[in-house]
């Protein structure tokens, strides 16, 4: 369900703002982007799995929370994130 080190190593270096990036808010959300779809995968086969339910529900408040940030520094930067991992608002 989660995902494994060398996918997440590709989704921080495709989404690093800088060299080295492992905490700005764009690859926070690109990492959480993917364990969301993982368990989103997961919870379409185990449907009465709560305690993951749960867990995803957290996932997407956080990475919500991420997104009001960056729209709140710069609307260009919130489009683009919304864009390239194809979140809904």
């Amino acid at each position: 369900m989660s995902i494994t080190a060398e996918k997440k190593q590709e989704v921080i270096k495709d989404n690093a703002v800088k060299k080295e990036d492992t905490g700005s808010p764009e690859v926070q959300i690109a990492i959480l982007s993917e364990r969301i779809s993982n368990l989103s995968e997961h919870m379409q086969t185990h449907k009465k799995d709560l305690s993951t339910r749960r867990g995803l529900l957290a996932m997407v408040a956080r990475r919500r929370k991420l997104l009001d940030y960056v729209r709140g520094k710069s609307e260009e930067r919130y489009q683009t994130i919304l864009t390239k991992h194809g979140i809904r608002k």
